[in-house]
């Protein structure tokens, strides 16, 4: 949470860790909350962190990949992500918007992961 400054909670569901763990989480995204229950689908320690959303107050579907992998210098964080929004063809515009809304975002996100793990 300290890098990713948008997600204003997270909580594991279940006991479980790695590959179906469980977790719920909110983010605020310019004053809107996005409540999301996701399982994680993939997950190698320090390397690779994948989920999709099980039900949210959103979203149709919502899945994601972060993955770190080593470089001579360092490492490089990627992520993907796929979502669906809801409202038929208005929500294909919908997500249009948002994609290139959340590039600023983004740069947020990784200048202050890049800060926090250089520290």
């Amino acid at each position: 949470m300290q890098w990713y400054t948008m997600l204003k909670k997270f909580e594991y569901t279940n006991e479980k860790r790695g590959v179906d763990a469980t977790f719920y989480w909110e983010e605020d995204v310019r004053g809107k909350i996005y409540s999301n229950h996701f399982v994680t689908t993939e997950w190698v320690k320090n390397k690779v962190f994948a989920y999709e959303m099980t039900s949210g107050n959103f979203f149709k579907s919502y899945s994601e990949r972060w993955e770190l992998e080593e470089t001579p210098t360092g490492c490089l964080f990627s992520f993907n992500d796929h979502m669906v929004f809801p409202y038929g063809p208005f929500g294909k515009v919908m997500g249009w918007f948002g994609e290139r809304m959340a590039q600023g975002s983004s740069k947020v996100i990784l200048a202050n992961l890049k800060r926090l793990a250089e520290a």
